[in-house]
């Protein structure tokens, strides 16, 4: 079992970004040679996303060296994907560009909002990127109704993606609350993807969410933590986001173990 310890709150971060409101979400990591960068989304209104990144010190990653003065990619065109907001989810550093998954959504009609994967690519170390496709890497399938974003992506040998795919929208006490399990991709490119089908984390029950996951390879095995949460009053604080844990030898078959996640 691992076991984490919280070291410290990083900070003034959103008052150093003039266009911002609030709110720095899923932060999604690429190691530098001097420094940590943390790509992150923002809203610069309530309704809208955008992504930029701000730089840690290696030797006190609570220090912020500096901040990202503007969004690294504009939304998409009226009718798009990502019109309404981009939210950085995976980073793979690789052949001299730096691939960036992104999750794309857009406000829709019946329920709050669509949301899918995007896929952009820098050429200078990870300052500026241009999105590869106008539309989504991964999108709704015959089998996955509802959404695919959120994804981490696993190189070796080829190319492997975890992602949150949506499972329903349920109404809670009038609110329609979306819920999603965590699948499986395959890519020889990391452009093109296999959407398999096959389930990775699924579902304690039909209410549960399970998003974000993130994946290393340590001591001959494979871990992935993730969070959860429920669907009843979670934004109250009950059944609110948790981070989860499982394991495997193969990248295939996963165990949930969510009592090992060691960060509570």
């Amino acid at each position: 079992m691992m076991t984490w310890e919280k070291i410290a709150f990083v900070d003034n971060v959103v008052p150093q970004i003039g266009w911002s409101k609030s709110h720095a979400q899923v932060p999604t990591l690429l190691l530098k040679e001097d420094r940590l960068r943390v790509y992150f989304a923002t809203r610069p209104q309530q309704d809208q996303t955008l992504t930029t990144f701000c730089d840690l010190s290696l030797d006190d990653l609570s220090k912020v060296i500096c901040v990202h003065d503007k969004p690294i990619l504009e939304l998409g065109t009226p009718g798009t994907f990502d019109q309404h907001g981009i939210m950085p989810s995976a980073v793979v550093e690789k052949d001299g560009l730096v691939y960036l998954y992104y999750s794309g959504w857009c406000r829709a009609t019946g329920v709050p909002y669509n949301n899918f994967t995007g896929l952009a690519i820098s050429e200078d170390g990870g300052m500026t990127f241009k999105k590869k496709f106008y539309g989504p890497i991964i999108d709704r399938t015959p089998h996955e109704l509802y959404s695919a974003t959120s994804p981490e992506v696993f190189v070796d040998d080829k190319w492997h993606m975890f992602y949150c795919s949506g499972t329903n929208w349920h109404n809670i006490d009038g609110k329609l609350e979306h819920t999603y399990d965590i699948k499986y991709a395959c890519s020889e490119d990391g452009l093109s993807w296999d959407q398999t089908g096959r389930v990775i984390v699924d579902q304690v029950n039909e209410y549960e969410a399970i998003t974000k996951p993130a994946v290393i390879r340590f001591d001959g095995s494979y871990h992935m933590w993730y969070c959860f949460r429920g669907s009843k009053d979670f934004r109250a604080g009950n059944e609110a986001y948790r981070i989860g844990y499982a394991s495997s030898d193969d990248l295939l078959e996963w165990q949930r173990k969510d009592e090992l996640a060691g960060i509570s």
